[in-house]
């Protein structure tokens, strides 16, 4: 234990393990995360009776299950085959891939709270569709920014997730639901 960790005390070393996962945290499963809520939101165009509450449950139980399975390839795909994963080990890759449904709680939050804005189902699918771009793009920009890279090389992320979200978006143009 460092001179430093023992003389701050419990709480100060909680801080300094807080500070050291966000400086190492890897925001691909944000990105992977928006692009999936946004392909699910494509997917979306036949809901029943209750659209935005099954486009909410839809956005929210399928980042989860992509989480898990997530968790569950890490866990079991090559750290398997070194050695059994630990309690520890599968906490942190809980937390390591949990930012895959982080990134869809936006979009569905935008769905949610589209009647208050006025939009039909229509324009609730495309708020959320939007919002999932620009996590996807602002995920992407925030892992550039947390690995140092120049403000050049951040502009170049951005502009290549907005490409892809915009690909995305084209997709549901030429689908027309």
């Amino acid at each position: 234990m460092s001179r430093a960790r023992a003389t701050t005390g419990p709480a100060a070393a909680r801080a300094e393990r807080r500070a050291e996962r966000r400086a190492h945290a890897d925001y691909t499963g944000g990105v992977y995360g928006s692009m999936l809520a946004a392909s699910v939101v494509i997917g979306a165009g036949a809901l029943g009776s209750f659209p935005r509450t099954e486009l909410v449950l839809l956005l929210l139980l399928t980042g989860v299950v992509f989480w898990v399975a997530h968790v569950h390839a890490q866990l079991f795909g090559a750290r398997l085959a070194q050695q059994a994963p630990d309690r520890r080990v599968v906490l942190h890759v809980c937390r390591d891939e949990w930012p895959i449904v982080k990134a869809a709680v936006p979009p569905a939050a935008a769905v949610a709270v589209s009647p208050l804005l006025g939009l039909d189902v229509r324009g609730a699918l495309w708020l959320a569709l939007c919002i999932a771009v620009a996590g996807q793009v602002g995920w992407s920009v925030a892992a550039a920014r947390r690995a140092g890279a120049s403000p050049r090389l951040m502009a170049a992320t951005a502009s290549v997730n907005l490409l892809l979200g915009l690909l995305i978006i084209s997709f549901k143009i030429v689908l027309k639901h």
